[in-house]
């Protein structure tokens, strides 16, 4: 069992619905990020997701985007991002980290000494947006054997045909992406949302946790009321770049996920 399935259970047993945030990996500096990240528990996360900053972000819109250029301005690196799942660990081991990214990094590395160092440094899980499920064994597989979950992104076009493709070798949670696009371009409904998180239901045990389009807490208290959870990432972003405190920061978080939690 890993942190990730260890939370749900948790989570499940008390009848409560999981906030999860992500944030850039050393935006917009090591230290700042670390001292952030090591307050998202405090300020009612349950699960990190820790993004890994690379140069060509496909999936993502203009404020992770930014937010991923500050990280490597300040020097951020793989070897850094994973230093700094390391560092959080000393103070705390068991709040779950999901490294979320682009396989690049994580190839030039090589993925057998890539998974030894990131589940050293204690991370629980990947998400890894450019490696569909045709392409498990580069990397979902190797992960899975070394102990760590590997998250599927289902999307609004992911339909009853693809789908099972998608479940095949997930494991931890699925993240379903609730607008076509890019983060930060639309807003998520929950009345688009619910049917899809439903037919999805169907066809796993694994919890469903939805994200894109959040960024107020009225809205991860809907998205979560008719999920297992609600992801917000590029609102908190935003403020980060918008050159708040890390303690402005987490009291965001903290109105974010208290609305999650209603759900």
């Amino acid at each position: 069992m890993t942190r990730i399935d260890a939370k749900f259970a948790e989570l499940n047993a008390a009848g409560k619905k999981a906030f999860v945030t992500y944030v850039m990996a050393g935006d917009p500096d090591y230290e700042t990020s670390l001292e952030m990240v090591k307050g998202l528990p405090g300020a009612g996360v349950d699960i990190i997701e820790l993004g890994l900053p690379f140069t060509d972000p496909m999936a993502d819109g203009p404020t992770i985007q930014l937010a991923g250029q500050r990280a490597l301005d300040s020097g951020m690196t793989l070897e850094k991002t994973l230093q700094l799942a390391a560092d959080f660990r000393k103070g705390d081991d068991t709040t779950p980290i999901v490294l979320m990214g682009y396989y690049n990094p994580i190839y030039n590395r090589g993925v057998d000494k890539f998974l030894e160092d990131a589940k050293a440094a204690g991370i629980d899980g990947l998400i890894v947006v450019d490696l569909p499920p045709e392409e498990d064994e580069e990397l979902c597989i190797p992960a899975q054997k070394a102990g760590l979950n590997f998250i599927r992104l289902a999307t609004p076009t992911t339909d009853d045909a693809r789908l099972p493709k998608v479940l095949q070798n997930t494991s931890g949670f699925v993240y379903y992406v609730s607008i076509t696009g890019i983060t930060g371009a639309a807003e998520a409904e929950a009345g688009d949302v619910g049917p899809e998180v439903a037919r999805i239901k169907a066809a796993t045990d694994l919890p469903i946790i939805v994200g894109f389009g959040i960024n107020t807490p009225e809205k991860a208290q809907n998205i979560a009321s008719i999920s297992d959870g609600a992801v917000v990432g590029s609102a908190i972003v935003s403020q980060i770049g918008a050159g708040k405190s890390p303690e402005e920061v987490l009291a965001f978080v903290k109105s974010l996920a208290d609305g999650a939690h209603k759900g």
